[in-house]
């Protein structure tokens, strides 16, 4: 696994970095969570208030602002469809956690969700993973991946092909409607 002091520091690989420590600090078996990613200039600017919370953050960088009561939605697909960030926001985060087995674990599963998710999440190979997943409006990329297995910050790959779904996904997010 690639460890994330390797990253390029961009805004958003620091970014995206801070989010998913952060994330990894509530533990797991979360929630989604949906982050808004705004300047930290234009943060500080509006809300000159958070000076002393946001001090020694890189004015040039990036503040990830969780979006506290997200819509009702059928699913992650339906949830982000029904997002559009206005254009304050320069980019947007997610993270999810999800559950990996290998293919042929996903043959023969019972035709009710419910059913299915119970022998996946029974199956003895199961992995659990949690996915943070960022994008901006200049279309750069990050997806961090945390293994419950290998639950450590030296232990989280990244890269901008993890997850690529939810990264177009997340990037119509910012669309302008």
């Amino acid at each position: 696994m690639t460890s994330t002091p390797q990253l390029v520091p961009t805004p958003l690989n620091t970014c995206a970095v801070d989010t998913e420590q952060h994330v990894a600090r509530s533990g797991w078996d979360q929630p989604t969570r949906l982050f808004a990613l705004v300047r930290t200039a234009e943060l500080l600017a509006a809300e000159p208030q958070l000076g002393a919370r946001l001090e020694g953050e890189d004015p040039a960088g990036l503040t990830a602002i969780e979006q506290e009561e997200l819509p009702d939605a059928s699913g992650l697909e339906d949830l982000l469809a029904g997002i559009v960030w206005p254009a304050e926001v320069a980019g947007t985060a997610i993270s999810v956690e999800r559950i990996v087995v290998p293919p042929e674990a996903e043959a023969d599963l019972p035709e009710d969700p419910e059913a299915a998710l119970e022998r996946l999440a029974s199956h003895p190979a199961r992995q659990d993973v949690r996915l943070l997943v960022a994008v901006d409006r200049s279309g750069q990329q990050v997806t961090l991946l945390r293994q419950r297995a290998h639950d450590s910050d030296d232990a989280v790959a990244m890269g901008p092909d993890i997850a690529p779904g939810l990264v177009e996904a997340l990037r119509a997010t910012l669309s302008e409607a």
